[in-house]
């Protein structure tokens, strides 16, 4: 007699509660945003949380794994953390303005080297203070790990809908560089303290540091091996860290970025003249050379976040590229980066070591009591961040124009799923608990949980921010940024309007104000003075025929409304979406790219 086949595993239980999870997100996905103010970041985690063997023993990550290709959830969590950072980093880098990088150099500089290194010193002061047990260069491991801003969560902070009304475009645009650029630049801050515990560091049962090179078999490299000691002393270990953490990690890193952006660009413009890509190929470019240099650069060993930041950076070096994806009404790449924020931050939640952080034995080992870990979490989110903005805000007059917007780039500096690759990375460069030395055992029992515990606070505490910070606005009545308007096309009537925007029905469209992603040199004062008589005509006909709600942005419960029934579509024509029709006006054309 035949029986049905059942196979609830737990890979199969995941992929279901994941899809659902979409779906009940994108009911509401408007709401949740634009009346919430809430990402996908929060939702996505706390779900992983419920859901995780910690919680209701749903879906678990370890049992994914069938053919033991991974052995553990720690290779898993660095491969699918470093996948996610790299191709959302090309897409960071070519949504900036062209040649953004020269423009802000010299901010760039102040945040990439003093701010880093006083954030990594003021952590390191965090941890040593409330974690016990460790040293100061175990501490100085752990802090460089959650020094980065993490560039997923600092998208959505600098790109959403809070930001769209409320922050000026040069700091939102500053936010998204910098996080790009400082979490690739978060490697020579780690491996200078690896390279101090491994190298300066000599046990007294210590082999030369040859010997134990060559004995396991990987002669003279800073990541191989594994005793938890090489020897050797300070000059080896700055040897090393210059050598493999400077130059092979971030400087070739960097130079591969940059070299495989060029070439991709000027493969793509002369690809494009020809008229040789399709939309599809067109908007697959960021995704693939995401996949690419994270491929390669895991090959040679090189810093792909880094490379990836770089080379979207260099692929709209000329502003045609972004131009371009305007043009094609690119959606492609907002859907990848939306569905690997799932994939990401439900991960987090369901690789939450919590048995480490609860269970009384583990505790006991680690001395990670509760009352440690909430201490921590608040002085790492005070200290970590903010004080160092605060002292070199006035250097980047152009990004911070004073102490109010010097406070929010200071404390919206998230920590998420950069701060686990690091982590993860770092775990692989050590022994396992229990087999080194006590300061290494130490080290390895504490890195894991507290990082992902860092990473937890941060989570909760910036995800639930921007609504009380939204609240706050709204009770003191500050008002949206109404600067250099744009024209944008509204592909659908049911599509909700933006933030910080303003319908104009009878061109079927939209006018936006703020908006991030932009082209430089093309938007005169005719163009803006052209939008904005667009979007007083737009607020006439809303008090004439009552189509369309105002969207204010300073009432959270307002949204895009359509007054009028199916009847009253019909009575609308729309603007048509080609290329052709949108050529009929020079500006209008302008102002929507």
């Amino acid at each position: 007699m035949l029986k049905p086949i059942l196979d609830i595993d737990n890979l199969n239980v995941s992929l279901a509660v994941f899809g659902l999870f979409i779906l009940a997100y994108g009911y509401l996905s408007a709401k949740i945003q634009q009346t919430l103010y809430l990402g996908e970041a929060l939702p996505a985690f706390v779900l992983g949380i419920v859901f995780g063997p910690s919680a209701s023993d749903f879906m678990s990550v370890s049992d994914w794994d069938r053919d033991g290709v991974y052995h553990s959830t720690h290779k898993v969590a660095y491969d699918l953390s470093r996948l996610i950072i790299g191709i959302q980093l090309v897409k960071v880098g070519y949504e900036l303005p062209k040649q953004y990088q020269k423009q802000r150099a010299m901010e760039m500089t102040i945040c990439l080297f003093p701010v880093m290194a006083m954030m990594w010193l003021c952590t390191t002061g965090c941890i040593k203070l409330i974690v016990p047990n460790i040293s100061v260069v175990s501490a100085l491991i752990i802090a460089s790990c959650v020094s980065c801003t993490d560039p997923i969560l600092s998208q959505a902070i600098a790109k959403g809908p809070f930001a769209e009304n409320y922050v000026r475009r040069p700091l939102r645009e500053f936010i998204s560089s910098e996080a790009g650029g400082n979490d690739g630049f978060g490697f020579p801050f780690l491996l200078f303290a690896v390279a101090l515990l491994r190298y300066a560091g000599t046990r007294e049962n210590a082999t030369s540091l040859d010997n134990m090179d060559h004995a396991e078999g990987i002669p003279d490299q800073l990541g191989g091996g594994d005793m938890g000691r090489y020897g050797g002393g300070l000059e080896t270990a700055l040897k090393h860290w210059l050598i493999e953490g400077v130059v092979f990690m971030v400087l070739l890193g960097l130079a591969y970025g940059v070299f495989l952006g060029w070439v991709c660009r000027v493969l793509l413009n002369q690809a494009l003249k020809r008229r040789w890509v399709d939309n599809e190929s067109y908007f697959l470019f960021p995704f693939a050379i995401g996949i690419f240099i994270v491929g390669t650069c895991g090959c040679f060993g090189a810093d792909d976040t880094l490379a990836c930041f770089v080379a979207g950076n260099a692929l709209n070096w000329d502003g045609r590229f972004l131009a371009e994806a305007h043009l094609r009404h690119d959606s492609f790449n907002n859907i990848i980066e939306r569905l690997l924020n799932f994939v990401g931050f439900m991960f987090i939640g369901l690789n939450m070591p919590w048995e480490e952080l609860t269970l009384p034995e583990k505790v006991e080992i680690n001395g990670l009591t509760a009352w440690r870990l909430v201490v921590l979490g608040l002085l790492v989110l005070v200290l970590r961040r903010i004080p160092a903005i605060m002292l070199t805000y006035r250097f980047i007059p152009k990004v911070c124009r004073d102490w109010k917007e010097a406070l929010f780039l200071g404390y919206f500096g998230p920590i998420g799923i950069g701060a686990v690759s690091y982590a993860e990375f770092a775990r692989e460069l050590f022994p396992n608990p229990g087999q080194s030395d006590e300061e290494i055992n130490n080290l390895t029992r504490a890195i894991i949980p507290v990082v992902y515990w860092l990473v937890f606070c941060s989570i909760i505490i910036h995800g639930i921010s921007v609504p009380i910070l939204n609240a706050a606005y709204k009770y003191f009545k500050v008002q949206p940024i109404h600067d250099e308007p744009v024209e944008i096309l509204l592909l659908s009537n049911n599509e909700p309007l933006p933030a910080n925007s303003t319908a104009c029905p009878h061109r079927h469209a939209a006018v936006l104000n703020n908006r991030f992603s932009r082209q430089d040199g093309q938007e005169d004062e005719l163009e803006a003075e052209e939008v904005r008589r667009a979007a007083a005509a737009a607020a006439t006909t809303q008090r004439e025929s009552g189509f369309v709600h105002h969207r204010r942005s300073t009432h959270a419960s307002d949204e895009s409304v359509l007054l009028g029934d199916s009847s009253d579509m019909s009575m609308v024509t729309p603007m048509d979406s080609t290329p052709s029709s949108v050529q009929q006006s020079g500006r209008v054309m302008r102002n929507m790219v």
